[in-house]
């Protein structure tokens, strides 16, 4: 009968080596074959802007995290409608939000705009009309007596269904609902009969063939209400197709103003004239969503304004409710962008109101978050700006990588110098370490947008001394055990248990030290801890499942076996002493468990 192959007494290291080379080979891999190939860089490397806004308030109960969380989504919205791209805004601690602007954009106009209070604001509808609306082509058919289809001058405006050239009937959108008690989600304003086109008389007029209106013309005849004579050149020349446009929107609080809708309905923007503010949301007390169980209609949100909110609120209410479409609706002005404008049927009073427009969830929370923030006792001073120039950014990181190569590089040579042949496994073993940490880096960058800074570049040196640290507290045990007159592979076997305490000890406190630091710091300093506490992990990593079953491997060839000068493990330059006769040592399977 065979008897079973018992396990070696140093392992099978080339699993283990096996397992690490493949890790490594599949994280470089799917960095290649992602095509993220390079780290992402943060502002003081990259170029651009870093603001750090502090929240305070005279109610310390309003800095919540709820608030600062929503403050912070608004914010977000605000840098990048205007303009900036890939804006990165997050909160640190309990009141300060990090603002983080690449270069490229308007970044002053950012920066001067990120940290003010946001303004909520209620003003009546004056008049509204689409916005980038492309005319239908021409049917080219003449009529009977060979006149042409009437086409709606500029100046006219079109009953519902009633163009002669096809243009669409007015329709509500969900941004023209109703609002309060009286809101009927499925209410729609009707266009303004207030004229209609008449077509020029057949005696009269040759036929001619249909010449298609042009968009101009179109909005003009759509245009519901009326539009203020101050306020018809920037009416009519509004395009709010351009996201700049609908992002730049300002004016007054006391006079009327023209904006913008946010989203397009069906297939076009609007744009609108509104009147002075109404009701400011300041006097807005309360803001949350809620589902409609009663009449099925979805979604809501539900407001409840103050004393003085109550009584501005009942006032315009019962103005709108006696005004024909569109009127008996008012625009709810987030800093200077139309978030809803729904229409009121009659009078709300009570100081309370529901706004219906078959929200979904998110939309219903969004909405909310949006008129609860305008109330916020909330304001924000700017603590920190710091800017950096893109060519500031490139001379620092290249000062950075410098100043890694010459760590690499010395840490090279002093292991070459010292240790000789087992220098080229400390090599190895920072080549294997570094190619982990880069691919890891390059992979967080796309997938949870970490961003490689100059402290974190400064983390990564550091770490190079921690991977180093380790090799020399193994090395060193082997050397030890040499100098007791142990051959070498029983050696590496006494040594590894003593090395192996003493560098989990060392990495634990250099990773809690790390992760302390994350916690408790804001700013640039939690990419120090980040890339320190990333690379003492690795080097765990590094020193189990590289380090050690290379030198076991090696421990095996005669080179090192039988101690040849250049391999670092000579006895004789070590002053290695032959073992006394009469004593007898422990054999390396008690040492180790007892060391375990």
């Amino acid at each position: 009968m065979a008897t079973p192959k018992s396990r070696p007494r140093d392992g099978y290291p080339g699993r283990a080596l096996a397992l690490i080379l493949v890790v490594t080979v599949g994280l470089v891999a799917l960095m290649f074959g992602t095509g993220h190939t390079k780290p992402r860089l943060g502002i003081d490397l990259a170029g651009g802007t870093s603001i750090t806004l502090t929240a305070k308030s005279t109610d310390p109960k309003a800095i919540t995290k709820s608030n600062m969380d929503i403050a912070t989504g608004i914010i977000e919205r605000r840098v990048n409608g205007m303009g900036v791209s890939e804006a990165e805004v997050q909160t640190q601690g309990d009141n300060t939000i990090i603002v983080n602007i690449p270069k490229g954009g308007n970044q002053q106009n950012a920066a001067d705009q990120v940290g003010t209070t946001a303004k909520l604001f209620f003003r009546p509808v004056l008049a509204v009309a689409p916005s980038g609306f492309t005319p239908p082509a021409p049917t080219g058919s003449p009529s009977a007596t060979g006149t042409p289809s009437a086409a709606p001058s500029a100046g006219s405006t079109a009953s519902a269904g009633a163009s002669a050239t096809g243009t669409p009937s007015a329709s509500g959108t969900k941004q023209g609902r109703p609002a309060g008690e009286a809101l009927a989600a499925d209410a729609s304003p009707s266009a303004a009969a207030t004229g209609a086109s008449t077509a020029p008389s057949a005696a009269t007029t040759p036929s001619a063939p249909a010449t298609p209106p042009s968009a101009a013309d179109v909005s003009a005849a759509m245009t519901q209400g009326t539009v203020p004579p101050e306020l018809a050149a920037a009416f009519t020349a509004l395009d709010c197709t351009k996201p700049e446009v609908r992002a730049a929107q300002t004016g007054p609080e006391d006079k009327a103003v023209v904006a913008c809708s946010q989203k397009p309905e069906n297939g076009y923007y609007e744009k609108l004239a509104l009147g002075p503010v109404a009701v400011k949301g300041s006097d807005v007390s309360k803001a949350q969503p809620s589902l409609d169980t009663q009449t099925g209609a979805g979604w809501q949100v539900q407001l409840q304004f103050n004393g003085a909110g109550t009584d501005a609120f009942t006032k315009v209410t019962g103005q709108l409710a006696t005004q024909t479409p569109p009127n008996n609706q008012f625009a709810i002005v987030l800093d200077n962008q139309v978030v809803s404008h729904p229409e009121v049927k009659n009078v709300i009073p009570g100081g309370s109101a529901v706004i219906t427009g078959r929200f979904s969830q998110a939309e219903a929370q969004d909405l909310s978050n949006v008129l609860g923030y305008g109330a916020l006792p909330l304001e924000f001073s700017k603590s920190d700006i710091t800017t950096v120039s893109p060519a500031l950014g490139s001379d620092q990181l290249k000062a950075g990588l410098v100043a890694g190569a010459i760590g690499m590089l010395l840490v090279v040579l002093y292991s070459l110098v010292y240790y000789r042949g087992l220098g080229l496994v400390s090599i190895a073993g920072l080549l294997v370490s570094a190619a982990l940490t880069y691919s890891i880096m390059s992979l967080l960058g796309a997938g949870i947008g970490f961003a490689l800074n100059l402290p974190a570049v400064c983390g990564a040196i550091v770490a190079i001394g921690i991977t180093a640290d380790s090799f020399i507290v193994y090395f060193e045990r082997i050397r030890d055990e040499v100098r007791e007159g142990a051959p070498l592979r029983p050696a590496v076997q006494r040594a590894w248990p003593r090395a192996r305490r003493t560098i989990l000890v060392s990495d634990f406190v250099s990773f809690l030290c790390a992760a302390v630091l994350y916690v408790v710091s804001v700013g640039k300093v939690q990419g120090f801890a980040f890339t320190l506490g990333l690379t003492t992990a690795l080097d765990v990593v590094v020193i189990f499942l590289f380090t050690k079953p290379v030198i076991t491997l090696l421990a095996r060839r005669k080179f090192f076996a039988n101690g040849h000068p250049w391999s670092g493990l000579d006895p004789k330059r070590l002053g290695a002493r032959p073992p006394l006769r009469s004593s007898r040592r422990r054999s390396p399977s008690s040492a180790a468990v007892k060391e375990a």
